[in-house]
């Protein structure tokens, strides 16, 4: 019996210790014995798999689970003949090239018949027990989840093959798609059930986090959001590049068995005979199943109140929901029952509020963001969506409004799931009657009339001026953190109350504060006031890398700020400076130069810079081109990425800077060391890829600079 048939059947905390100890011990083993090695580490990666993905609690850490696929995959390189057709890693699969091929479904993909209130649900229960001929049902309750649906088959416990729901007779084979998530396994012990091929029917899903986080990617990236975790999940399965399927991080959830065929002389499992033991079967084989969230009644009346109380906690969930499924429970009941053309009899979908509506778009605001980007926002006639009521819509950036050819009259269609904003799915182009108006997006910006500047490549047009009244706030909230111009006693609480008592107007006005405001204000007694006078005094004499990262400028960060300090004897020298010049500096690339000659170029910006100086603000560089170019770590180039436990990331950076090292701002084929952290993202990734990065551990940085 394989370990992680044994694990996912019955798992102990003495398992998941041997667990670990085995992977450990794996770990440590040379090339001998690699055909038993090799069946061990499916186990164990299989495992951890289950435990991540279905279970949501890992058992390994993300570097220990690398390296044990790592080894996987040099053991197969080197024995490719032993290169089993379930391994892990033979997930991985090169893009098609072509649409995907139609397939049948053994069975029909059935659509369910749908109730909205607690009278359908009687009358549903009075038609089952008609057709049963028995008033003695039990029903089982499962969510009913928000996804793609597909249809998997097994042959002697391997899956076969993967196809979407398409019109429910035919789907498209998806197969190679299907094996990218890791929740859904490469094979399964059916053969110990008597099962020799077998069909599931379930839905691809995405977690909430996983969809607002990759929504958050998406706006960053200037595209537009996806509607809802369904269209993500639907749209992601008929990706023709496999690995870019195996970044969306879906999910399953396996709801049923529509058909099974035993070998010969097997008979029927008792697992098998009722929807909640077969369901518990496929948990217990490691599928991600309802079965933990499902529930069995013998009334109706409970069923219905358990659909109420549900409802309210349906948002709870990781993943959408947008009602219940209640199934007769007993397969020879519903086999007894049948279906019709459309639907089973002994099922039916218990349909939550809706979640979408239709509004009349009245008018677009374009805000003005902390960051200076400009949103446009779309007002419509308030209208009452999943437990509240909308009246403002985010259109996130020009490229929305026209690819959805969105225009001021229009009747919208406007959907909330969740916790996601509302959004608005498309115009009802069809109702226009011929007075709706173009939205035109302003060229000026709204809060202080400066022309508006998009980057190339992005979607966001958005207001630099360091003086506009809407930005003034975190623009100076920036200027003084620790990290830029360091003024204790001025955090961002501070800056706030005193640009709302009309204190501090602007960045230079931080060195002409009005001392005499200040008495009586709450936390200013006469030490406060002079510890912060000395704050301000003493952030004149920072460095020049300081001052230019703490003006704010799109895209500069502290090791870029370094690098243009480094470059000039005085901050002006930028004044003059164009695009090509400023790429000729490491690690400068074309969308950081625009950045940066923008800025400068701008007459207010500049003005701010002389008001600092006139101040007494240091603008000058007296160590320009100067390193430690004899330390031990002269010419080597570092970055840092996660979470760092044994120091901070800007004192990391003082260490190999103060031994002749350079920092990076990004991984590239310049870069000789990366430090890993705890949680360390796509850095990691991409140095993996690139083959010539050192990678680091915390404890192997401190012994290499010691």
């Amino acid at each position: 019996m394989r370990l992680f048939i044994l694990l996912c059947s019955m798992y102990t905390p003495q398992d998941e210790k041997r667990l670990y100890e085995q992977a450990k011990y794996l770990l440590k083993q040379d090339g001998e014995n690699a055909e038993e090695i090799m069946v061990q580490l499916h186990d164990v990666i299989n495992y951890a798999d289950w435990k991540y993905y279905v279970q949501n609690q890992p058992t390994l850490s993300d570097s220990e689970y690398d390296a044990l696929f790592k080894k996987l995959v040099h053991l197969e390189e080197k024995n490719p003949e032993l290169v089993a057709a379930d391994s892990p890693t033979q997930r991985v699969a090169k893009g098609l090239s072509e649409r995907f091929p139609t397939v049948s479904h053994l069975v029909p993909m059935l659509s369910l018949d749908n109730t909205y209130n607690a009278d359908d649900l009687t009358d549903w229960d009075r038609r089952c027990r008609e057709l049963a001929g028995t008033d003695d049902i039990e029903y089982c309750v499962e969510p009913k989840y928000d996804g793609a649906g597909i249809s998997l088959i097994y042959d002697n416990g391997a899956l076969a093959r993967g196809a979407t729901r398409g019109d429910g007779v035919m789907g498209e084979e998806v197969t190679t798609n299907i094996r990218q998530i890791r929740a859904i396994p490469l094979s399964a012990a059916f053969l110990k059930y008597g099962v020799k091929q077998i069909e599931i029917r379930g839905e691809i899903v995405i977690h909430k986090k996983v969809f607002d986080a990759f929504n958050k990617q998406r706006v960053a990236e200037g595209l537009s959001p996806l509607a809802n975790p369904r269209n993500a999940a639907s749209g992601t399965l008929r990706i023709l590049d496999p690995s870019e399927v195996r970044k969306r991080g879906l999910n399953a959830l396996l709801y049923h068995i529509s058909s099974y065929t035993l070998t010969e002389g097997a008979s029927r499992p008792a697992e098998l005979a009722t929807h909640y033991d077969a369901l518990k079967l496929l948990y217990s084989l490691g599928f991600p199943s309802p079965a933990p969230d499902m529930k069995v009644f013998t009334h109706i009346e409970d069923v219905i109140k358990y659909c109420h109380d549900f409802e309210g906690r349906r948002d709870d969930l990781p993943f959408e929901v947008d009602g219940l499924v209640i199934k007769v429970n007993d397969f020879a009941m519903q086999d007894k029952m049948g279906a019709t053309s459309h639907h089973p009899r002994w099922a039916v979908a218990y349909k939550f509020k809706a979640r979408q509506a239709t509004s009349k778009l009245s008018d677009v605001d374009f805000q003005v963001g902390r960051t200076g980007a400009i949103t446009p926002v779309a007002k419509i006639e308030p209208v009452h969506i999943g437990g509240v009521t909308v009246t403002s819509v985010s259109l996130f950036n020009e490229d929305v409004i026209r690819e959805k050819d969105l225009r001021i009259g229009d009747t919208v269609l406007v959907e909330r799931a969740g916790d996601v904003i509302p959004y608005i799915v498309k115009p009802l182009a069809e109702l226009r009657d011929g007075s709706e108006r173009e939205i035109v997006f302003p060229t000026h910006c709204p809060a202080c009339e400066s022309k508006l500047e998009r980057q190339p490549e992005e979607a966001a047009w958005r207001c630099i001026n360091i003086n506009c009244p809407v930005q003034l706030a975190e623009h100076i909230i920036h200027y003084v953190s620790k990290d830029a111009m360091d003024i204790r006693g001025l955090g961002a609480a501070n800056v706030q109350k005193f640009y709302d008592l009309d204190i501090l107007k602007d960045i230079p006005g931080i060195y002409h504060i009005d001392w005499s405001k200040l008495k009586g204000l709450e936390g200013f007694g006469e030490k406060s006031i002079t510890n912060l006078q000395q704050a301000i005094e003493q952030s004149k004499r920072q460095p020049l890398n300081r001052l230019i990262f703490g003006l704010g400028i799109r895209f500069v960060g502290e090791t870029t700020a370094k690098t243009l300090a480094n470059s000039v004897s005085d901050v002006r020298e930028f004044y003059t400076w164009d695009a090509d010049r400023l790429s000729t500096l490491e690690d400068i690339g074309p969308k950081v130069a625009s950045s940066v000659v923008d800025f400068f170029a701008r007459e207010e910006n500049r003005e701010v810079i002389k008001k600092l100086g006139d101040a007494g603000v240091n603008l000058l560089n007296e160590h320009k081109g100067e390193s430690a170019a004899d330390g031990e770590l002269a010419g080597k180039s570092f970055l840092f990425t996660g979470t760092l436990s044994h120091f901070k990331r800007s004192d990391a950076e003082k260490m190999v800077e103060d031994k002749g090292g350079s920092i990076l701002g990004g991984v590239s084929a310049k870069l000789n060391y990366l430090v890993v952290g705890e949680d360390a993202g796509s850095k990691l990734e991409k140095a993996k890829k690139l083959g010539t990065v050192n990678i680091l551990t915390e404890q192997e940085f401190l012994a290499l600079v010691n």
